[in-house]
Order: structure tokens, then C-alpha cells, then sequence
């Protein structure tokens, strides 16, 4: 039977009132509001100070207008080989692409969490053929008497078409406090990603510029053993004249026979370069080689900035950052548990034993309601569940102040590094112009037979020991350079997090 017109206009008021009372109490939020605690940054780096300044030769701050790395940060080491291993990185690492999948992940958890704003409609069409049992008496009274008697089942076809729909207003904002934890998870996981693809853009080219020193160090080696050859020449010539005796000979063979197995050593650690750069750049070490070619960049000048900016520009900083935030909204996800949960409910829909009357208005079905919910005992769940997340808040505010401190001293770090390092190639250059005079000095006074040919050795040894100290102080520099950049975080800067607009839209990758 078709519902009064009055009775439907009761069923409006009171549906119009509750959509009234929600959006009074949608407003509400039981969860703490998010404050990202204080972080004191000084106010200069340590190491860079007047006093220190004079020490710094290539490292030196670019000028104020141009105090952040932008983009390839790689780029200036103005070394093609390495911006095409760079950009091969960002496509074929997969480190990268693992983080990335986790991203899109996240990404994906943001638009769950807001599909419960929403209610949830279903619908189950129906056609079904069905007959009652006869032994099934169904009574009904005749109608020449008061005595029942038993009527026939029929067979009949029901057609049904019914929707239900239920809905759980956020009342208490848990809802909203959850959809604010998934945003603030993508948020991290995108400063992870972009943390990962860092630390992987850094380590090729340490593992790069660490290749180079090798191939350096192996064309030391190479003219030291040119070097070597000569001198056993000499030594070989003095003997078979007479002028000498066969212990200059045998202390030349050893020394070139052992130059020579440093020579060859030095493949090794090579090649485990190139192969940790293969697996870096996404290819099989099999398939993989980089041409030989001594170090010859000089570590570029890298602005360093100023400490308080550390904060915006570290992925990592950002990614704890966000896990404080995310943590906080988890709180008032399980402060809402407190509160009655009101779940709304409407059915309607066509039911008919005819096909051809099935959807006409006849055959309307329709209900509505509410129903509410609360927890009057749990022996302590709620308040143990608030404590807990309340914990894991405080835990991830410690997090981040050790991250803080960490990317501080990193940058202190390299900063110092670079700056004695500076000042040690200058003293070792010194240093390797002694041991050359040295070894003039000896080699001419065993030829004019003053000093046993020991002496040369002795120099000799002294003079490579040098040139291998410059070739690993060089490395260091430039490496140092490297996880400067990686410290300072490498160009990129807190503005490139996705908004919570751009995670549940189809926004590339950040």
C-alpha cells in the first residue's frame, strides 16, 4: 500500500532533522591539535667561522643569492660520465622504484580512509521461483464457520530489486582524523622517496669518484713501475761492468716485483666500484663497464646555506615530521571511541510477483532509520588504546629531534672535512716536493757512489707512500663534497611534499 502523503512528509521532517543535528555536531573533533614541537637551530655552522675561512679553498659559500642547490645537484661536478650515470638512477634504481611503489601505496590508503565520508549504497536483484511445501498448513478461517481450514500453497515468482544504503556520520571527527593520518603517511613516504632517491644519487657518485681515485692510483702506479724498470736497468748495467756489486740488482727486483703486484691489486677494488655502480643504475654487472680515466675534477663550490634552513631541505627531517603529525591525528582516532556511534540507514526498492508490475509504484518498498551505539564497559580498552597511541606520539617526537641532531652534525661533519682536508693537500704537496728532492738527492750520490743504492729505495719508498696519500686525500675531498650535498639534502626542499589535494587526485609522482 502506498504511503499517505502525510506520513511522507513526517518521514522528510524527521530525515530533515537529522541531517540538521549532524551538520551541528560534524564540527566536532575530539583528537589534540597538531603542533610540530620547537627545534633550536644555531645560529652558524661551527665550521664555518672567520677563523676557519682562511683554511677553505674550493668549498667556499657561493654568493647569497645563490645559497641552495636547485635540481641536478650532481651537475656541478661538470662531469658528463657521471650526469648520465645520475639520470639512469632515477629510472632504472630500484631502491627508487620499490619507494615509489610504497608511495603510491600510501597514496592509495588516503583515498580508503576518505571513502568513509560517504555512505555505502548496495543493491542485490533478485528473481526467484519458489512453492511452499503443502505439509506447511497455513489456517485460515472459511467462511461458513469459525473452524480453520487449511488453505493450498501456490507456486509463485517474487522479482526483487532492492538498495540499501547505511551511513556513519563523523560525529566525533574519526573519520576526519583518520583521513588526516593516511595524508600525513603519503606525506612521509613521499619525503622517503625522496630520501631513497637521494642517498642512492649520492652513493653513485661516491662509488664514482672512488672508481676515478683507483683509476688514479693505477696510473701512479703504472709510471712508478716505468720508474722502477729504469732504475733496475741501471742497476743490472753497473753490476754486469763491474762498477757494482748484485745486492743494488736484487733490492731493485724486489721493490719493482712488489710495485707491480700493488699495480695489479688494484683491479680489484676497481671493479667492485663498477659493479656496485651497475646495481645502482639498474643494470647486471655482467653488461656493465665505465672507461678508464684518472680523477681530475676538483670539488666544486657547494652552498651550504644556513643551519635553519637544514629543516626545510633534509627528506628525512620532513619524513619524521610527518609521522609526528600522523601520530597526533591517531590520537583522536582513538579518543572518538569515547563517544556513541550513529549509524544511519535507508532501504527502498521494487518487489513484485509479476514482471510486468515490478517496476511500477505499486511494488515501492522503502525504510528508514537510525541507530546508536556506546561502549558502557571495556575494562580499560579506550584509556590503554589513548596511552598507547599517546606513547607512540611521544616516540615519534624523539625521532625527529635525533634526525634533527643527526643532519646537523653530518653537515658539521663534512664541513670539517673539507676544510682539513683542504689545508692537509696543501701540507702533502709540500710534502711529496720533499720526497722529490729526496730522491734526486739520493739517486745522485749513488751514482757518484757516495750512498749504497738502499738509500734510493728508501726515497723512492717515500716518495709513491706520498703520491697515494694525495691520490686518497683527493678522493676524500671529493667524496666529502658528495655527502656535503647529501647532508644539505641535495636541492630538495619541504614545498615539494603533495598536497592532500594532489594524493587523492592522479598527481605524478613527486
Amino acid at each position: 500500500m502506498r504511503p499517505s502523503l502525510s506520513e511522507e512528509k513526517n518521514s522528510i521532517r524527521l530525515l530533515s532533522a537529522c541531517v540538521a543535528a549532524l551538520l551541528i555536531f560534524n564540527g566536532c573533533n575530539v583528537g589534540p591539535k597538531y603542533h610540530p614541537p620547537a627545534v633550536q637551530a644555531p645560529a652558524a655552522y661551527k665550521e664555518v667561522t672567520p677563523e676557519n675561512e682562511k683554511d677553505i679553498e674550493n668549498w667556499k659559500a657561493a654568493q647569497p643569492s645563490d645559497d641552495v642547490l636547485r635540481g641536478k645537484w650532481w651537475e656541478i661536478f661538470n662531469d658528463p660520465e657521471l650526469n648520465t650515470l645520475e639520470d639512469q638512477v632515477n629510472v632504472s634504481n630500484q631502491s627508487i622504484a620499490s619507494a615509489e611503489a610504497s608511495f603510491m601505496a600510501a597514496r592509495a590508503m588516503v583515498k580508503e580512509a576518505r571513502s568513509q565520508f560517504f555512505p555505502t549504497v548496495t543493491t542485490d536483484p533478485t528473481i526467484t521461483r519458489q512453492k511452499q511445501s503443502n505439509n506447511l498448513k497455513e489456517f485460515g478461517t472459511s467462511t461458513t464457520g469459525s473452524t480453520p481450514v487449511a488453505t493450498t500453497n501456490k507456486a509463485f515468482t517474487d522479482y526483487d530489486f532492492p538498495f540499501d544504503a547505511t551511513w556513519v556520520p563523523d560525529l566525533w571527527g574519526k573519520i576526519r582524523n583518520t583521513v588526516n593520518a593516511s595524508s600525513y603517511g603519503a606525506q612521509a613516504s613521499a619525503a622517503d622517496l625522496a630520501n631513497t632517491r637521494l642517498s642512492m644519487q649520492a652513493e653513485v657518485a661516491v662509488d664514482y669518484y672512488e672508481l676515478r681515485s683507483q683509476d688514479s692510483l693505477k696510473q701512479l702506479l703504472d709510471t712508478t713501475v716505468q720508474a722502477y724498470q729504469e732504475s733496475l736497468r741501471l742497476t743490472k748495467v753497473l753490476y754486469n761492468t763491474g762498477i757494482d756489486n748484485d745486492e743494488p740488482v736484487a733490492q731493485a727486483e724486489t721493490q719493482l716485483e712488489t710495485t707491480q703486484a700493488q699495480d695489479t691489486n688494484v683491479g680489484i677494488l676497481r671493479s667492485q666500484y663498477e659493479h656496485a655502480i651497475a646495481m645502482l643504475v639498474g643494470q647486471p654487472a655482467s653488461t656493465f663497464s665505465i672507461p678508464v680515466e684518472p680523477l681530475k675534477v676538483a670539488p666544486p663550490p657547494v652552498p651550504f646555506g644556513v643551519p635553519s634552513q637544514l629543516l626545510e631541505r633534509r627528506p628525512d627531517v620532513a619524513a619524521d615530521e610527518r609521522l609526528m603529525a600522523q601520530a597526533n591525528a591517531q590520537i583522536g582516532v582513538a579518543r572518538a571511541a569515547y563517544f556513541p556511534t550513529l549509524t544511519l540507514s535507508a532501504s527502498g526498492g521494487f518487489e513484485s510477483t509479476a514482471a510486468s508490475t515490478w517496476f511500477s509504484w505499486p511494488s515501492v518498498l522503502w525504510a528508514i532509520g537510525a541507530s546508536a551505539s556506546e561502549t558502557i564497559f571495556d575494562a580499560g580498552l579506550r584509556r590503554a588504546t589513548v596511552q598507547q597511541y599517546r606513547s607512540m606520539y611521544d616516540e615519534t617526537v624523539a625521532n625527529y629531534r635525533q634526525t634533527v641532531l643527526t643532519a646537523f652534525q653530518q653537515v658539521e661533519d663534512n664541513l670539517a672535512a673539507l676544510r682539513i682536508l683542504s689545508k692537509e693537500i696543501e701540507e702533502q704537496d709540500v710534502a711529496i716536493k720533499s720526497a722529490q728532492r729526496f730522491l734526486t738527492d739520493a739517486t745522485n750520490r749513488w751514482k757518484l757512489g757516495l750512498d749504497p743504492y738502499l738509500d734510493v729505495i728508501t726515497a723512492e719508498t717515500a716518495l709513491l707512500s706520498n703520491q697515494q696519500t694525495m691520490v686518497n686525500l683527493r678522493m676524500q675531498q671529493i667524496t666529502a663534497s658528495v655527502q656535503l650535498v647529501e647532508a644539505l639534502g641535495g636541492g630538495w626542499d619541504k614545498t615539494q611534499l603533495p598536497s592532500t589535494a594532489a594524493l587523492v587526485t592522479k598527481a605524478p609522482l613527486p
